[in-house]
């Protein structure tokens, strides 16, 4: 390797270095803040002489009646019913677009596909609304309803993904399944389904951390304490004391981000694989 390009590989790695440094340097803050009293909060330092590592314990119960435990298990509750409507629902509407045969199919794709560009603000009023109208208020139906029907938070992108990696899929084993005597459920549930895991793995994914990170929709529609999520619980820890123990609510925030950090961490390899893939014909 000649000198110029070592050189240059050197300079590139140390302004790759800087940046990322300048990047993670918030996270770093958000570490030692945690880990200090409010009175350190204001003095110069990334982290505190004396770490308080009692913030978290005190943090974690400092609800009366209630501990993050309980807001943890409300979280997962509604993520895990999220992801099961989403995939299934998602799946199915890609499949019927990609892959039947029907009148106005390319128009009602369209359609699908302008919805895309409405902000989801317009949509606020009307749907609360209906919901509660049906008595939804105050229960998961809100968010799990409309994503058993292939709605909800990214459900159109969801079905967008999912059509473009079914093209992908040759057309000649549905063929041979329909001459084994397949139905077209068949086909979706022992061909499809098992093809499209990378892609279905993107939309696990996505679902998750949007989902997990929905503040204004819980706020919008979830009342109770008790079925308070962990977004809810950062909230109400934040306006629960009178002289607001920072230190406790920074190391609570910091736990509420493990589980999309964890999420992003092991999955990556399949979120690249899904998105990579998603358009590739056979």
């Amino acid at each position: 390797m000649s000198t110029s390009l070592q050189r240059r590989h050197i300079f590139t790695h140390v302004i790759l270095i800087c940046l990322s440094l300048a990047m993670i340097y918030p996270v770093l803050w958000w570490v030692g803040a945690s880990l200090k009293s409010n009175q350190e909060l204001s003095m110069p330092g990334l982290f505190p002489a004396h770490p308080l590592w009692s913030n978290f314990s005190k943090g974690w119960n400092a609800i009366p009646g209630h501990s993050f435990t309980d807001f943890y298990i409300n979280n997962f509750e509604l993520i895990i019913g999220l992801l099961f409507t989403t995939v299934i629902s998602c799946s199915l509407v890609a499949f019927g677009f990609a892959r039947l045969q029907f009148r106005l199919r390319n128009f009602w794709f369209a359609i699908l596909m302008l919805t895309l560009m409405l902000p989801g603000q317009v949509t606020i009023i009307p749907q609360y609304s209906l919901f509660h109208h049906l008595g939804w208020v105050n229960t998961y139906l809100p968010f799990i309803v409309p994503h058993s029907l292939a709605g909800g938070a990214g459900g159109t992108f969801f079905v967008f993904l999912l059509v473009q990696f079914i093209r992908g899929i040759p057309r000649e084993l549905d063929e041979s399944a329909k001459m084994d005597g397949c139905s077209w459920f068949g086909i979706y549930w022992r061909i499809v389904m098992p093809l499209t895991k990378p892609a279905l793995l993107t939309v696990v994914i996505y679902c998750f951390l949007w989902n997990w990170d929905d503040f204004f929709g819980h706020l919008l529609y979830i009342n109770s304490v008790d079925k308070y999520t962990v977004g809810l619980a950062l909230r109400m820890l934040n306006d629960s004391q009178s002289a607001q123990q920072w230190g406790q609510l920074l190391a609570m925030g910091l736990v509420s981000i493990i589980p999309s950090v964890l999420i992003f961490a092991f999955a990556q390899k399949y979120f690249v694989e899904g998105i990579a893939t998603t358009g590739i014909k056979g």
